[in-house]
């Protein structure tokens, strides 16, 4: 598992760049796509776990997000 969402962001990013650059073997690919997968499954959960948590400091709510 990857040390945090921004650490598996960026080896996401990574392999999306190396898939789409066309220059890996077809067996290098495959694993680039299955560990980018898990790295997708991976940020979807903690994305999901701080929605939750801030759905219990807001009140059971999810508020909109607003820049001021």
């Amino acid at each position: 598992m990857p040390a945090s969402y921004e650490a598996a962001l960026a080896e996401l990013e990574q392999l999306v760049a190396r898939i789409e650059s066309g220059q890996l073997p077809l067996e290098d690919m495959l694993a680039a796509y299955q560990r980018g997968a898990a790295l997708l499954a991976f940020c979807r959960s903690r994305l999901e776990a701080v929605q939750e948590q801030i759905k219990v400091l807001d009140g059971g709510q999810l508020q909109p997000w607003t820049q001021e």
